[in-house]
């Protein structure tokens, strides 16, 4: 995307009680970029299927924290005015969709549709399997949404599966469904860990069109004999790369072969992996490959690092930061289940107004803390990285990375969370 630039420099801003321009800091962080593994979160590392710190897909991926250079965690915000530089080739209401998905559609205030929309819908409807390459937040959701939804409107009989690798982000894909098939007499499932089964199996039992599911629910189901994906004709992985990190790998390989070979499949990663040209040369069919990612980080997201010294404690210079008026919405990551449970309950002690979310809370309880959040009604979110990726939360002020991220990638999606719809962000990062 072009923009006009209106300059990057700005007057330096103070941190906990430190003032850390660009410069400065980065002459600070030095070349080497090692650090020593925060005390205050243990070492564990332990994955979980929920969503905690990343397991590999042949074992435990190991924690590169310590290896990013610190001077990838600073950068100035550029000021920007959006040009008019992307000109749709199709609107909303000039696809070729069902009368009644339209109007829904425009009911939700969409007019013209984002660069993935635009050039993905039209060859979902004409039936070919795609490749995206898209970052998050760029209306990727609606772009397999809208054509399948149109698909089951011409022929009832037309099962879709998509499989994503958070219970959050099922859920939120659920959200979009609902919204666009509205009146349409359309149902789904939604098949995730940490919720009743029991009620997924009673729900499967029902007349359904959609099943959106995480890989570890959805392959329980199958082995219990609950679910079968014989008659599924659509598949979308979301988040692709994601799932892989996380130790999917083979379960996608496990639901892609229980689904119909005559099919139509969808894939959508921010990143393409060897592992993932792999899954693509095996499953999809000739795909139109379709990339609008536009860079590693956006613009318009201020990046800075907080340097713990010596002799000083995390907590308190957190507490100097959440006190600040500017400090309105703030997402707070950390490495393992334990150590985000554990700050948010310190900052509950201290009067901060925080939930959490990690792989050990149930469904409920991560749904609860998600809505509080993007209702305003608690200030702080403490989260492991499965709140890093695809998740809208609107207006995040700022993203503070308690602990260093596993890999530079994993930094990205996790700053990714502010600076949206084009607003100003700031990301934070904590250095030993």
């Amino acid at each position: 995307m072009y923009k006009k630039s209106f300059g990057s420099s700005g007057p330096k801003k103070s941190y906990g009680g430190k003032s850390l321009p660009a410069s400065h800091a980065s002459r600070q962080a030095g070349g080497g970029g090692h650090f020593k593994r925060s005390s205050s979160f243990g070492r564990s590392g332990g994955g979980s299927r929920g969503g905690g710190f990343s397991r590999g897909g042949g074992g435990g991926r190991r924690f590169t924290g310590q290896r990013i250079d610190v001077s990838r965690f600073i950068s100035k915000a550029t000021v920007t005015e959006e040009v008019k530089d992307y000109s749709p080739e199709h609107s909303f209401a000039t696809f070729n969709i069902h009368e009644k998905l339209k109007e829904n559609i425009l009911n939700k205030g969409y007019v013209l549709p984002t660069p993935i929309q635009d050039k993905a819908i039209p060859h979902i409807l004409l039936g070919k399997d795609m490749v995206g390459v898209a970052n998050t937040g760029t209306g990727k959701t609606a772009a397999f949404l809208i054509p399948f939804i149109n698909k089951i409107l011409h022929s009832s009989t037309e099962q879709i599966l998509i499989v994503a690798p958070t219970r959050e982000l099922a859920t939120q894909i659920n959200d979009e469904f609902i919204g666009f098939a509205r009146g349409l007499g359309l149902f789904s499932v939604v098949c995730i860990g940490g919720a009743n089964i029991h009620q997924q199996i009673s729900n499967l039992r029902r007349k359904h069109h959609l099943i959106i599911g995480t890989p570890g629910r959805l392959k329980d189901l199958i082995e219990r004999r609950a679910l079968s994906l014989g008659k599924v004709s659509n598949v979308v992985l979301d988040e692709a790369d994601r799932m892989l990190d996380m130790g999917f790998i083979n379960d996608m390989k496990y639901l892609l072969a229980k689904v119909a070979p005559e099919r139509q499949t969808l894939l959508f990663s921010a990143t393409i992996s060897h592992e993932i040209e792999g899954l693509i040369r095996t499953f999809l069919r000739n795909p139109i490959k379709i990339s609008v990612k536009t860079g590693d980080t956006a613009s318009n997201v201020e990046q800075d690092i907080i340097r713990v010294k010596q002799g000083e404690k995390k907590n308190d210079l957190l507490h100097n930061l959440l006190i600040k008026k500017d400090f309105s919405k703030v997402l707070i990551f950390g490495r393992t289940k334990h150590g985000v449970e554990k700050l948010s309950r310190t900052l509950a002690e201290r009067g901060f107004k925080a939930v959490s979310i990690h792989g050990d809370k149930t469904h409920g309880n991560r749904a609860r803390a998600l809505k509080q959040f993007k209702d305003n009604q608690v200030q702080i979110l403490v989260a492991t990285d499965v709140a890093a990726r695809g998740l809208d939360i609107p207006d995040v002020t700022h993203v503070i990375n308690y602990d260093i991220p596993g890999t530079y990638e994993d930094y990205v999606h996790r700053i990714g969370r502010t600076g949206r719809a084009n607003k100003k962000g700031f990301a934070l990062t904590f250095v030993e």
